[in-house]
């Protein structure tokens, strides 16, 4: 498919190699203040986390809002998800998990609340990965999408440490100008986009790194960490995601 940068021999592997999913979601989770904020002011019941496994934000939104939770991808494996699950004192009752292609895939029912976590970025066509959120979207409901903005100095570290990794990612998706206008011509309302956070970097198997890389990005997180703190600043050159908000 040639709109997906990754493929589900990408994601098993990524997913197979990560160790310590199962952990105990705290209540400061990243994002939660939006979140909460979403959720008072459209009374939200029922939310579909898509592309999220192993289920983060779908176990959040259980465990703190009680809302009736759905998680799709098109991998899942059970035993993380219930560990994850446990680990949060909940069952697997408490989650209805969907495996399957979105893109083979017709929405049985729409959602209060729709939202994705880093998945757009991996396809090349974002305003058709958009509308596919959308689909799942009831009326009144909201979107709400996250993505790693590559565009900052994380990008940089990305883009020289682990160019493997950065070109798993559709870097022009990383724009929120563009995020808006595809929501507007898809008739949403209330649209919001902008930077989130004011700094970071990470690497992906960082334990798997050599020792003066993981040295260099530890004084890098260290001094954009100090700046940010004198001059507490979300922009376009510093905060590590992006945040998409809309309502239909």
């Amino acid at each position: 498919m040639a709109n997906l940068l990754t493929d589900r021999a990408f994601w098993v592997n990524y997913w197979e190699r990560k160790k310590g999913l199962a952990v105990e979601l705290p209540s400061d989770y990243v994002f939660h203040r939006q979140l909460a904020e979403v959720i008072k002011r459209g009374d939200v019941k029922s939310a579909i986390e898509l592309g999220g496994f192993p289920g983060y934000y779908a176990v959040f939104l259980k465990k703190y809002f009680k809302l009736d939770v759905t998680l799709l991808d098109y991998f899942v494996h059970p035993p993380v998800v219930n560990e994850l699950l446990q680990k949060n004192g909940l069952t697997e009752k408490d989650i209805h998990i969907i495996e399957t292609d979105l893109f083979n895939y017709t929405p049985e029912k729409q959602y209060d609340l729709v939202l994705s976590c880093g998945l757009i970025e991996h396809f090349n066509d974002t305003e058709d990965i958009i509308k596919r959120h959308i689909e799942f979207v009831k009326p009144n409901g909201t979107l709400f999408i996250t993505l790693p903005n590559f565009k900052a100095v994380n990008g940089w570290f990305q883009k020289n440490f682990d160019r493997e990794n950065y070109d798993k990612h559709n870097i022009n998706s990383m724009d929120p100008a563009l995020l808006r206008s595809i929501c507007e011509k898809a008739g949403l309302k209330d649209i919001k986009a902008g930077y989130f956070g004011h700094f970071s970097v990470w690497l992906e198997d960082e334990n798997q790194k050599p020792a003066g890389l993981r040295l260099f990005k530890k004084l890098v997180w260290l001094a954009g960490k100090i700046f940010t703190k004198i001059i507490p600043i979300e922009s376009k050159n510093l905060s590590p995601y992006i945040i998409l908000e809309a309502s239909k």
